[in-house]
């Protein structure tokens, strides 16, 4: 149940964890009742970015900057058709949004898009819990849904788990579309959809791409029909173990030699495809300030996450795969997490993170110009 009520912030909310743990609060956005899993956002700025990546789908996202909405709300930095997360929490809503973009405050986006959040509660004591224990199964319960305590926390630990949860293709297109290449045409990109936001074709389209955006559930003989010199694959919501069809997709263009680009779920399905396994990561990276080094230059990174799953591949070693010779190319310094991986026998790499800089940084920009070198190399 879910109600858009205006003046939600004078509405008793509740937060409920899985394990127990109850915070209170007002509601914000919607007035009723949403689930997900709670997962936390250290960024400080780009939060509609985040709303809107369908990547966040079922998760109800915190956010650990101490005031969100200041900003407002405007049609052009959304990154898909609607707002993806389940529920948004906040510590300090903005009352009046101040910047000459806004056309409307984030309180009223979430409003209309019948978003359930909740306000005025603790979030860096949150944000410690989910460190601690781990991102869990939550619910937001606001106006007439709150009930006993004991009851919603029964409620939310009957809510499934999003280890085993297969949602890319709830979130991709249904119909391939086609973003023009800026400027003068150079190369025919097929980009596979398992959650894909916006900016991303837009940047392969400032190189001279040609992007094919197709649905998750594209055949070989749809993304060869595009006549590719490349293949991409997007970030994407749930478990990479459950994506099979991707999986044999992209197995399906590596057998090819096709140049290939991942990135987020993309990354997880390419250490699959290469005989990697995946696991869920704790609590996960989320937000716009996340250092990786690019084992390749040396380089450190300053990046954009949202991801809670990691692949399993040695760090200090290189694989030999099916396909050739497999390295970690980047890691995160905070954990050792994998954070890319390349081949080193044909042209196929992917990254963790988000190089798109939607919204910011733009530390990894220089992804998409190794993409479209690896095409310049295969045509040459």
């Amino acid at each position: 149940m879910t109600t858009s009520t205006r003046g939600a912030s004078k509405v008793s909310a509740v937060l409920v964890l899985e394990d127990g743990r109850i915070f209170r609060g007002r509601a914000y956005g919607a007035v009723g009742e949403t689930f997900g899993e709670a997962v936390f956002s250290t960024g400080m700025t780009g939060y509609q970015e985040t709303l809107t990546d369908p990547s966040y789908a079922r998760q109800i996202v915190v956010a650990t900057a101490p005031q969100i909405g200041n900003t407002g709300w405007n049609d052009e930095d959304d990154e898909s058709r609607r707002i993806w997360v389940s529920g948004y929490v906040v510590r300090d809503p903005a009352r009046v949004p101040s910047n000459w973009r806004a056309q409307r405050s984030l309180d009223d986006e979430l409003v209309a898009q019948a978003i359930v959040g909740i306000s005025g509660i603790d979030t860096r004591a949150l944000t410690r819990h989910l460190r601690e224990r781990g991102s869990m199964r939550a619910g937001i319960f606001s106006g007439e849904a709150i009930a006993a305590e004991s009851e919603l926390v029964a409620r939310v630990q009957a809510q499934p788990h999003m280890k085993g949860a297969s949602l890319y293709e709830e979130v991709a297109t249904e119909e391939t579309y086609v973003v023009p290449a800026v400027g003068e045409k150079k190369f025919t990109v097929a980009a596979i959809d398992l959650g894909i936001k916006g900016m991303t074709p837009h940047r392969m389209a400032q190189r001279g791409i040609e992007v094919h955006v197709l649905p998750a559930t594209a055949s070989v003989d749809e993304v060869y029909a595009v006549e590719p010199d490349g293949v991409f694959f997007s970030n994407g919501p749930g478990d990479p173990a459950t994506a099979d069809g991707p999986v044999a997709l992209m197995t399906a263009v590596l057998e090819r030699k096709t140049p290939l680009f991942g990135i987020c779920f993309g990354n997880q399905i390419l250490g699959r495809a290469l005989g990697f396994g995946t696991y869920k990561l704790k609590y996960g990276h989320r937000g716009i300030n996340q250092p990786v080094q690019d084992r390749t230059t040396g380089k450190v990174e300053v990046t954009a996450h949202n991801h809670g799953f990691a692949v399993d591949a040695p760090l200090d070693k290189v694989s030999e795969t099916k396909f050739g010779r497999a390295e970690v190319s980047h890691v995160c310094l905070n954990d050792d997490v994998v954070e890319g991986l390349q081949l080193l026998d044909q042209p196929a790499f992917s990254v963790q993170y988000h190089p798109e800089a939607a919204a910011g940084p733009h530390d990894a920009a220089y992804l998409f110009d190794r993409f479209v070198s690896l095409m310049e190399g295969q045509r040459a």
